[in-house]
C-alpha cells in the first residue's frame, strides 16, 4: 500500500530573541489543505522553527511520505547533517557542550523515524506560496503572544 504524500511548509517568528513567538505550518495532501499555528510567550526563533515542524508532523494520523519545506538552515542542517553526530556523541556538540534545544531535537528525531521525510530549504520571504502562508500563520501566532503580554 502506498503511503500518503504530504507537503508541509513550516515557519517560526519571534519578537526579540528571546521574546514572544509563534509557529505556523501549511500542509497539503491531495486536495486537502490544513493550517495549524501556535505561540509561546517567551521563546526563540529557532525553537519556533522546530516547533512548527514537530507540530505539523505530530498532526499526521498515519505514516506518510513527507516533503517538508523550511526557510531555517538551523532546522534543515540540524536534522539532516548534525543530528547523527549529536546522537553518536550522546547529544553533545564538537566541543563537548550539550546541544541547545535538546528536547525539541529529540522529539523531532523520534517523529522522523515514523515517516519518510525529505527536508527542503527554501528562501524565506520569497515567492514560495507555501512558505509565505506558513510565515503568515507564524506571524499571526506571534502577534497573539504579543497581545497576551500587553
Amino acid at each position: 500500500m502506498q503511503k500518503t504524500r504530504v507537503q508541509i511548509y513550516t515557519d517560526g517568528a519571534c519578537s526579540g530573541n528571546p521574546g514572544p513567538g509563534g509557529w505556523g505550518a501549511y500542509m497539503v495532501y491531495g486536495s486537502t489543505v490544513k493550517e495549524i499555528f501556535g505561540h509561546e510567550l517567551d521563546t526563540t526563533n529557532n525553537k519556533m522553527e522546530m516547533k512548527a515542524a514537530i507540530e505539523a508532523i505530530s498532526s499526521l494520523k498515519r505514516n506518510c511520505d513527507i516533503d517538508l519545506y523550511t526557510d531555517s538552515m538551523y532546522l534543515k542542517n540540524g536534522i539532516t547533517e548534525w543530528l547523527p553526530n549529536w546522537i553518536k556523541n550522546n547529544w553533545r556538540k564538537k566541543h563537548n557542550s550539550m546541544v541547545k534545544n535538546l528536547e525539541l531535537w529529540q522529539k523531532l528525531h523520534e517523529l522522523s523515524q515514523k515517516h519518510n521525510i525529505i527536508w527542503h530549504w527554501v528562501k524565506g520571504h520569497a515567492n514560495n506560496e507555501g512558505n509565505n502562508r506558513a510565515d503568515s500563520l507564524a506571524t499571526k501566532a506571534r502577534k497573539m503572544a504579543e497581545q497576551l503580554l500587553k
